[in-house]
């Protein structure tokens, strides 16, 4: 009895909870059940080197119109035998406040040698890797590559997610044969299915014609 209680309990609390998500947005899972994701800002392995404030659960959540195009992609990409694999999502802004935090303290560079070695952090407000407001906060920006369905290993497009420097430019021409070639397939299928491309970064895309465009949401990930 005390079993199936418990059941009833978990049933009616996730649903109870997928109802809490404000209007016009969706868990991503629940529209692309093949998505693979490393949330990184859900551990350790970030440019902070802690898990940021806000992301309580790895799980990945967007705008409901952000999600039907990513399915989009990832139809596609599925007929090559690949698939879309998801670093960060929808980002609440009290993170984005935790970013701008690490950013101001000059002495914490742990994570320097393998995020930003050739960077002095004070400069990276100014050369737009770090931000008081993030269009993530809106829930239709993604940062993702493409993966091996079957193995799972990620294409090489150059250079390591959220790596602060001119290699990670879309403009960055150094890059072998199949590097550019990786980076051309993720940007034109992204651009086929409504996305926009950052300059700065080959794996950062916004929705065009975004639901929210002037809202930056805080509720947690979770």
């Amino acid at each position: 009895m005390n079993k199936a209680l418990n059941i009833i309990l978990l049933i009616f609390s996730v649903a109870t909870f997928s109802q809490n998500l404000p209007k016009g947005f969706s868990y991503v899972k629940d529209i692309i059940p093949t998505i693979q994701q490393e949330l990184r800002y859900c551990s350790h392995n970030n440019f902070m080197g802690v898990p940021a404030n806000g992301y309580e659960e790895p799980v990945l959540i967007t705008s409901t119109k952000t999600a039907n195009a990513l399915k989009k992609v990832q139809d596609k990409l599925s007929k090559k035998g690949l698939g879309l694999k998801v670093y960060d999502a929808y980002r609440p802004q009290t993170a984005v406040n935790h970013f701008v935090k690490w950013a101001r303290v000059p002495n914490d560079t742990v994570t320097k040698s393998q995020y930003y070695p050739k960077l002095n952090k004070r400069h990276l407000f100014r050369l737009g890797y770090i931000a008081t407001k993030s269009g993530h906060s809106r829930g239709s920006s993604i940062d993702l590559t493409i993966v091996n369905i079957n193995s799972g290993e990620e294409l090489d497009m150059g250079s390591p997610y959220d790596f602060f420097g001119v290699v990670s430019h879309t403009s960055y021409t150094k890059l072998s044969k199949e590097q550019k070639s990786n980076r051309l397939l993720l940007r034109k299928i992204m651009l086929a299915n409504g996305f926009k491309p950052y300059s700065n970064e080959w794996w950062h895309f916004t929705l065009r014609n975004e639901p929210f465009p002037k809202t930056y949401f805080d509720f947690p990930i979770k």
